[in-house]
């Protein structure tokens, strides 16, 4: 369970990712849309785990390339804008959990749904 320190942490890592994402000179990063859903620091404030999203499925292997490729970047602007100790070594991650809920909901509605005309007596 996380302090309530590294919650607040995480959500200023998170928005302060969101901002300087937008600064990325790195065409892979500028065209797709990304969205970052989560972020996990260690207690030690060592490593952030930042899990991201991206609107153009095709395009998610070349920008997680260009975030890779942006990490040092973004980790020097992190802990100048942050004034942290230490600046957290970023390690992305790809979330599919959104996908995952647009399947399962077009799962469920594509189920057929059948109602019986006669119910049973309950007696």
């Amino acid at each position: 369970m996380a302090t309530k320190r590294i919650v607040l942490i995480n959500e200023e890592i998170k928005k302060e990712l969101s901002n300087l994402l937008r600064a990325v000179k790195d065409p892979r990063v500028q065209d797709t849309m990304i969205s970052i859903t989560r972020v996990e620091t260690t207690p030690d404030l060592r490593y952030t785990k930042v899990y991201v999203s991206f609107l153009q499925e095709e395009r998610a292997a070349n920008a997680m390339a260009g975030l890779k490729s942006a990490a040092g970047w973004l980790r020097r602007e992190l802990g100048r804008n942050l004034q942290l100790r230490y600046s957290p070594q970023i390690v992305w991650a790809l979330d599919d959990s959104i996908t995952y809920g647009a399947k399962m909901l077009a799962l469920i509605n594509s189920l057929e749904v059948k109602h019986d005309e006669e119910k049973p007596d309950q007696s």
